[in-house]
């Protein structure tokens, strides 16, 4: 009878499981607070030098709804070299609206996003490279893609026709990349997605993500145009 009033009762076991579960979550939330303030205060400490449009201290100066577009515009006439858009509290990317600036990152960024290849080898190794695709761009090897091209750029001009008669003006990248995309897939893949009339589906939105961000770092650096929670060290 004593032996059973010492055991440890089922309910006190859940209980200390639950109090530790929960302290356990606790800490885990208090040391990514942490962890974003301190990133926070990089962010201001990088971009001190860059003076911008005011920012909400929850949702930044982008939203993501309504009239963005108009806003940068804006802003880039008011702040004529640079200045940070804020996406929230934690992310934010540097437009950059002089072409000095661009030049300075471009040199110090475009090297690692190209790659090695024919843009950044020179020497031997350039020849070699050259040799190799020399037969793979030949004329008669892309001389059957023009009439793809063409029908691909055709119906780009088309939609601009239609549009320019309903709009004053037209964004034209996201036109240039369904383009884009369209002849990619008619030229390497043989493929008629028809992307450009409907562009609906899963996989003619992840061509145009990844057409519009080929090349710049995910979460990348504020010397690189963009920073987020998940970037590495900044660099302007």
């Amino acid at each position: 009878q004593n032996l059973a009033v010492l055991a440890p009762s089922p309910v006190s076991d859940v209980s200390q499981i639950l109090y530790l579960l929960t302290m356990l979550c606790l800490t885990c939330m208090v040391l990514k607070a942490i962890k974003l303030y301190q990133w926070r205060r990089k962010l201001n400490k990088a971009l001190k030098s860059f003076p911008g449009p005011p920012v909400h201290w929850l949702f930044g100066n982008i939203t993501g709804r309504g009239k963005d577009l108009d806003k940068l515009l804006e802003w880039s006439k008011k702040y004529a070299r640079a200045f940070p858009v804020w996406f929230g509290k934690f992310v934010v990317f540097v437009s950059l609206n002089d072409a000095d600036y661009a030049k300075a990152v471009c040199a110090r960024g475009g090297k690692s996003r190209a790659g090695k290849g024919l843009l950044t080898l020179h020497g031997p190794k350039w020849f070699q490279h050259r040799k190799l695709l020399t037969p793979g761009f030949h004329y008669g090897v892309l001389k059957p893609y023009v009439s793809l091209i063409t029908k691909s750029t055709q119906v780009m001009l088309d939609k601009w026709e239609h549009l320019i008669t309903q709009e004053k003006s037209v964004e034209l990248f996201g036109h240039v990349s369904l383009m884009t995309l369209d002849s990619i897939l008619k030229c390497a893949f043989s493929h008629e997605s028809n992307c450009q009339i409907d562009r609906s589906g899963i996989g003619v939105q992840e061509g145009m993500r990844v057409l519009g961000w080929a090349g710049l770092p995910a979460g990348g650096q504020v010397g690189q145009f963009a920073s987020g929670p998940a970037g590495a060290p900044i660099r302007i």
